[in-house]
């Protein structure tokens, strides 16, 4: 009896080997076989910074568990190494038109703050003053970097001259950029407030540039405005504070 058992057995595992062996043959030379632990090969694909819990307005709770990277929560200060100017990184308390959802695609739950105001905060944005100070030591690195930010987001519409005869404007796609010697009066404050939110037909750039880069900027455009920029008594002669500082009205958002 025990032999039959041990014979049966025998034979059930030779069938069962031979099975195996029989599937794992494929014609695909390509083909692994049987994959026991198919994740262990080839991850799932996971776009990083993509909230699979909210896609399209529309909330997911089933993939809410999915593991990538978050995105920050609003209002989120970045670290860049140390503490120096880490107040030029705080929520930009300015606000927007009303009508930024409209003409810009800024929407309050997407963390933008808007005005109840047609105009936002432009006009009273006049009062912030640029925390980054020129003096004869950092002026050319600040020009410098402001020239490269330049290039990269705004040589295109504005030219490399600042006179509104950008390529895109020069091939006739583009129309209305104004040259910046004609905006005399303009504020640095009112300059960062356009550049943050977008202003007309231009698109806001605070999803490119950080309030410091921003600021760099500010400092570049205003060679073209004003003869001299940057010599003694046409530059930005004063401590100043910080205009990104937060008010207490976007403290109590951020609590």
């Amino acid at each position: 009896m025990k032999r039959t058992i041990k014979a049966i057995s025998y034979r059930l595992f030779i069938i069962a080997l031979g099975i195996g062996a029989l599937s794992s043959c494929i014609s695909d030379k390509d083909s692994p076989g049987f994959e026991f632990m198919p994740d262990m090969y080839r991850s799932p694909a996971v776009e990083p910074y993509v909230d699979y819990g909210w896609i399209k307005d529309r909330e997911k709770t089933e993939y809410t568990t999915v593991q990538s990277a978050k995105v920050p929560p609003v209002y989120t200060i970045p670290y860049h190494g140390n503490a120096e100017g880490w107040e030029m990184y705080l929520p930009y308390h300015r606000r927007a038109s009303k009508f930024a959802s409209k003409t810009h695609n800024l929407f309050p739950q997407d963390g933008w703050l808007l005005s109840d105001d047609a105009m936002g905060d432009y006009f009273t944005s006049a009062e912030d003053v640029n925390p980054i100070v020129l003096t004869a030591e950092n002026q050319e690195a600040i020009f410098k970097e402001g020239k490269r930010l330049y290039d990269i987001n705004c040589i295109h519409c504005h030219g490399e001259k600042g006179d509104g005869k950008g390529q895109i404007v020069e091939n006739g796609s583009y129309a209305g950029v104004p040259n910046y010697k004609n905006l005399q009066s303009l504020k640095d404050g009112q300059l960062f407030y356009s550049i943050y939110y977008g202003k007309g037909m231009m698109g806001a750039h605070a999803m490119q540039l950080n309030n410091k880069e921003i600021w760099t900027l500010v400092h570049y455009i205003n060679k073209f405005r004003i003869d001299n920029y940057g010599t003694e008594g046409a530059g930005n002669p004063v401590e100043a504070t910080d205009s990104t500082t937060v008010s207490d009205e976007t403290a109590e958002i951020v609590k």
